[in-house]
This record gives structure tokens, C-alpha cells and sequence, in this order.
């Protein structure tokens, strides 16, 4: 587990999914597509502790987790915060009245500390209303600087400036306006049969567009003061991925994987990666390293990711970096935490399984223990639902823990069977 969910005093866990730092404020519909995943930060609580979520968690999700955890029912304190189109998160608290009530919270807890997932000003502000550090800086909370270089390396062209300058290899690319857009496509589609273009600030593959040379495809809108990186497009044999982790002492790489894709769009991880070459794994550990030290030098305390993808010859390509808690951040918290081991997990997964019909969040968990999958403290393997029951009561996201890679597939297929319908 981290270290910022060690050590004594409350923390108050804000789940602000809704945040500039990933996306613009104006994408409402994938801000509140991401939202929903906000139920799983309920895995790092403890007794004491306060979630702030931008969605209700459902009762029988909080019994399965406080179970599993050995958390009494009522020993962490939940904040809804309903959903404020293009307002960051930890700024709509006050707007729904929610900051008088969070400040008493605190103030029943004097060694209190604010833990966001996104490091952006308004979190930062609110920390410093409540009076509270953000963890896990020393000095309570980052200064201008380091917030400046949080959001310029959550760009794709501000990633690109930095990979340049400590000779991480990209594919070839270039950053642009809106207004020189298509000059920019145009000039990369002579040189490369096809190509990537990207809104500069976005994440998961949100918002990314592929061309072919030669094909009528529809180029995305180009207001004149937007902006956007341009590159080639690696035909690659699989998507990786390392997380990184940055303390006043210390820079290390905690785990890697390979990201499960889906039209470009983020759909899973496999960790650790077994089917990437020493040297190309090496390579992926030495640029997650060297961006890590990067940040420390910038002031940036906490958890980053690398993004890449291995060509067809076994050539890596940096694409983008993560400086923020990812995906797969919170699912290693859990599942260390859950096996009480501070060694690397032998094999771990996640994804969305498909269920056959709609299903309650008990019924799921009923359908994991008749097929001896319902993963509890210490055992070896299994499955978690991470997130609470999806909308729709079929797509459900998951944790999966094995002793071995062979494992891990046959615990997976498992879950397929158990829910009555193939993995995706």
C-alpha cells in the first residue's frame, strides 16, 4: 500500500473525479461517465475517515466493503456531492452547502488530511479552508510551481516537452492550435500512413482520433484556440503501462502491466507484465524512474503513471504520462491492503464483466461465492467488485487475484462464466 494511507490521523478522501487536471470542465458527459467509478475510493477508508463522492454509494456496496475490510457500519463519515456542470468538485461543496458540515467533520478530527485524487487548485484550496495538509507533502500543501507543473504534465504536449528533455523515445509528433490542425495532419500524413490526433488535455482515450492516408475520414472540430498534439501512429503489439511513486525520499516504480484497450479507450490491466522483453520492461522501469525524479525536482509528492506501447519489432514508445491517482492506483491499494503484504502482488487484473441480464449487487456477489470466486482477506485468489453496481446493472467492474499468470486467466474466465456472459 502507498504510504499516504499509512501512518496515524483521519483522512479526508476526496474522490474528485470532476477536476480540470484530466479533461476541460466542459466535458460533462465523460466527467460524469468517470464519476461513477468514484464508490471505489471507498476501499482506502478507516475508521474515522470521510469520503467525499460525487455519487451515492449503495448500502449493500458499503456492507461488502466494510465487511471485507473489518470496518464497523457507520465508522466512516460519506459526503455526496451532486453533480455542478463545469465546476471542479471541491469547489461545488460550498455551492451545495456541504462546507460547513464538512468543516465540523474536521474539526472532530484535529490530525485530519486531505487525500484528492486529482492535485488541482481547488483541492489545494479547500485544503487550505479546512486548515488540513495535502498528503503527503511535508510541508502541508504544494506550492504554485509544483501545481503549474502537475497540470502542464497532464498535457500531451507538455509531456512531450518533458520525454524530450530526458530522452524517453515518442513517436514523431507535434503540438498545434486548432487554426493549424489540418497543415499539422496534412504534413504527418505525407510522412506516415496514419495518425493520431489528440485533444492536449484528455485522458483514457477520450476525445482521440485516428486517420489513414488516402481515406475520406471526418477530422475532429478545430476551434482556432484549442489545442492538440499530432502524431503518428505506432502499430503496436501491446499497450503497457508503469506507476510510479514519488516521496521526499524517495522515487520508485511500484508496478507495470499491460492496459487492455478498447478503440483506444482504457478497458483494463494485467499486471505484472511477463509478455514484454527484458530489455523493453528495463526501458519502460528507466523512463518511469527518470520522469519520477523530474517531479520530486518540480516538488510533486504521490503516485504518476507512464503510458506506452511496444511496436511490432519490440521498439517502446512513450505516449503520455498520469500525474494523478489512476485507474489501477486505488485496485493495488486495495488488493495489497486485503493480502497484508507490502511484497508485489503475484498476479492481479481488472476489467468489465458482462453479465447475461441485469443483476443486483447482491445477487453478483452471490453468483462469485456459488462459483467459489468471492475473494475474502487473505485468500490467495478471487474477485472484487470494485465500483458498486453499474447503471445499467450488467457492465461490472472488477479485481481479480491469482498465484500465477496461468491463474489469473482461468480466474478471470471464471467470473465470465459465473456472471453468464464473456469477458470484455
Amino acid at each position: 500500500m502507498i504510504t499516504e494511507h499509512e501512518g496515524p490521523g483521519s483522512l479526508v478522501i476526496l474522490a474528485n473525479f470532476v477536476s480540470p487536471l484530466a479533461v476541460g470542465l466542459h466535458e460533462e458527459s465523460v466527467l460524469r461517465q468517470w464519476s461513477r467509478q468514484a464508490p471505489r475510493k471507498l476501499w482506502l477508508t478507516r475508521p474515522g475517515d470521510v469520503l467525499i463522492t460525487p455519487v451515492p454509494l449503495s448500502d449493500a456496496f458499503r456492507r461488502y466493503v466494510f465487511q471485507r475490510l473489518g470496518i464497523p457500519d457507520g465508522a466512516v463519515d460519506i459526503i455526496v456531492v451532486p453533480d455542478t456542470p463545469h465546476v471542479p468538485m471541491a469547489e461545488a461543496l460550498a455551492g451545495h452547502g456541504l462546507l460547513e458540515s464538512l468543516r465540523a467533520r474536521v474539526g472532530e478530527r484535529p490530525t485530519a488530511r486531505l487525500l484528492p485524487t486529482a492535485l488541482d487548485e481547488a483541492s489545494v484550496a479547500l485544503a487550505m479552508d479546512l486548515r488540513i495538509p495535502v498528503m503527503p507533502y511535508e510541508t502541508g500543501v504544494p506550492n504554485r510551481a509544483t501545481l503549474r507543473a502537475v497540470a502542464e504534465l497532464n498535457t500531451k504536449s507538455g509531456f512531450r516537452a518533458v520525454a524530450h528533455s530526458l530522452g524517453i523515445r515518442l513517436p514523431r509528433g507535434r503540438a498545434c492550435t486548432g487554426a493549424e490542425l489540418d497543415r499539422a495532419t496534412g504534413a504527418l500524413l505525407g510522412a506516415h500512413e496514419r495518425v493520431v490526433v489528440k485533444p492536449d488535455r484528455s485522458a483514457g482515450g477520450h476525445g482521440l482520433h485516428f486517420l489513414t492516408r488516402g481515406e475520406r475520414t471526418a477530422r475532429p472540430a478545430q476551434p482556432p484556440e484549442g489545442h492538440w498534439v499530432v502524431e503518428e501512429y505506432v502499430d503496436h503489439t501491446r499497450a503497457v503501462s508503469a506507476q510510479g511513486h514519488v516521496t521526499a525520499a524517495l522515487t520508485e516504480v511500484v508496478y507495470d502491466g499491460e492496459m487492455r484497450m478498447n478503440g483506444g479507450s482504457f478497458a483494463g490491466y494485467r499486471s505484472p507484465l511477463t509478455d514484454l522483453s527484458g530489455p523493453a520492461r528495463q526501458e519502460l522501469t528507466a523512463w518511469t524512474g527518470a520522469l519520477g525524479r523530474h517531479l520530486a525536482l518540480e516538488g510533486y509528492r504521490g503516485p504518476y503513471s507512464l503510458d506506452a506501447v511496444s511496436a511490432q519489432d519490440g521498439t517502446l514508445y512513450a505516449l503520455e504520462c498520469n500525474v494523478r491517482r489512476t485507474a489501477t492506483t486505488t485496485v493495488h491499494a486495495l488488493l495489497s491492503r486485503l493480502t497484508g503484504t507490502d511484497h508485489p502482488l503475484p498476479a492481479w487484473a481488472t476489467g468489465t464483466a458482462v453479465a447475461a441480464s441485469p443483476m443486483s449487487f447482491d445477487a453478483a456477489v452471490t453468483r462469485l461465492a456459488e462459483a467459489g470466486l468471492d475473494y475474502r482477506p487473505g485468500d490467495a485468489e478471487g474477485v472484487l467488485l470494485y465500483a458498486d453496481r453499474p447503471v445499467h446493472g450488467t457492465d461490472w467492474r472488477y479485481a481479480a487475484l491469482a498465484t500465477d499468470r496461468a491463474r489469473l486467466t482461468e480466474v478471470e474466465a471464471g467470473l465470465a462464466a459465473a456472471l453468464g456472459h464473456d469477458r470484455s
